[in-house]
């Protein structure tokens, strides 16, 4: 397994941490209701071990989550460098927003990165 492949795989583990904790769930809850061992969610949520289909299928299903709120980082391989940067509590406040504040706050986040690149042009021509 290469670093980038680890890297993923802790990335996986911390997002299904954040949402079995938003869920709240313990790790021997949901290893009951998925009938796995705390042992085996323990080693997924520090990317140690990782599920097969089945298993995230029913981890997703279980804690109400989006599969693609787990493996957006494979899909878009910048975004996994960048994951320890965001603050935890950030990504679990945005991780209770609705698709439609998520779209403002992305929103506002592209325009801010506008308004920095510009500020960035002045400062050099300055």
């Amino acid at each position: 397994m290469n670093n980038h492949e680890k890297l993923l795989r802790k990335n996986i583990g911390k997002k299904i941490k954040l949402a079995r904790t938003n869920a709240n769930f313990t790790q021997e809850q949901l290893a009951e209701k998925i009938s796995l061992s705390t042992r085996y969610i323990s080693q997924l949520e520090r990317g140690i071990a990782f599920g097969s289909a089945t298993t995230i299928t029913n981890i997703c299903k279980i804690l109400n989550i989006n599969p693609n709120f787990l493996f957006e980082d494979l899909l878009n391989e910048d975004s996994c460098e960048f994951n320890d940067l965001i603050d935890a509590k950030f990504l679990k406040s945005y991780s209770k927003l609705n698709n439609y504040n998520r779209n403002i706050l992305n929103s506002m986040a592209s325009e801010l990165l506008k308004l920095q690149d510009a500020e960035s042009m002045n400062y050099k021509d300055a």
